[in-house]
């Protein structure tokens, strides 16, 4: 008989949670029909106590991660403010560190490490304790702030999401660089969803392996069910996971954790 361990695991992720009350009331719908299995949090966005709230009713606490947000509206810390390349002048996110910085100056990284706290803890103050981690616009994805989130989750004890690394559009450069920038992050941050991809690549053939992280942002069509801003418009995310992802079970972080858990026990 297969057990739970040996299935095919995917994590159906809706980011950008708090982000508006629009996003949020597109999350709770995708959460309500079951074609999302997770989501994660924007800690600084005006919307995000409505969806801790929304959270709570609907005792979704334990499929939420952090959405560590370097990019977009205002920091929750004061020393990431003092740096022209996080933030502008009037102290809003004006992110512009290269894609592909090696290194960073030591109180840059300090800076992003006390906003990377500041956002964890205002989640925990809203009592939802992240159960991973990923970021708005992949920042994570540049090396020296892969490490230093890597690092965090690792204290935390919470996975961390990998770089896409499924695609027709991912040549052999990028994809050698992601190989390395995942096994950096693994190596520092614990085991996580092997395969991470976009309901676009899934619609374009991509058949992936398991476990796998399938990166949404959820919409509310005009029929009522869920699309995605990767998706075309009217095409259904619900439809686009089932004829791709047939024989994948939809769990959440928790659950990969657990399974792991199990393999290492046996």
């Amino acid at each position: 008989m297969m057990t739970r361990s040996t299935r095919h695991q995917v994590i159906i992720n809706a980011d950008d949670f708090g982000l508006s009350s629009k996003e949020n009331r597109a999350i709770l719908a995708a959460f309500e029909q079951g074609v999302v299995s997770s989501a994660t949090l924007m800690a600084n966005m005006p919307a995000f106590a409505e969806a801790c709230e929304l959270a709570h009713q609907h005792e979704l606490e334990q499929c939420l991660g952090l959405h560590f947000n370097l990019t977009y509206g205002s920091p929750l810390s004061t020393p990431i403010t003092r740096h022209k390349t996080l933030c502008s002048g009037s102290g809003e996110f004006d992110f512009s560190i290269p894609r592909y910085a090696m290194i960073l100056p030591a109180t840059v990284r300090t800076a992003i490490r006390t906003e990377l706290e500041a956002q964890w803890q205002r989640c925990l103050d809203h009592g939802i304790r992240p159960s991973h981690i990923d970021s708005h616009q992949h920042v994570h994805n540049i090396l020296p702030i892969a490490g230093l989130v890597a690092e965090f989750a690792h204290q935390q004890q919470v996975p961390i999401r990998l770089a896409r690394n499924l695609g027709h559009n991912i040549g052999p450069l990028k994809r050698l660089y992601k190989w390395l920038l995942n096994r950096r992050m693994t190596q520092l941050a614990g085991r996580t969803a092997t395969y991470v991809c976009t309901p676009r690549d899934l619609l374009d053939g991509i058949r992936p392996g398991s476990p796998v992280e399938v990166v949404a942002h959820p919409l509310i069509m005009a029929d009522g069910s869920i699309g995605d801003d990767y998706l075309p418009a009217g095409t259904s995310l619900a439809t686009t996971l089932d004829i791709a992802l047939p024989q994948h079970e939809r769990i959440d972080y928790p659950a990969l954790q657990s399974i792991y858990l199990q393999q290492t026990s046996q």
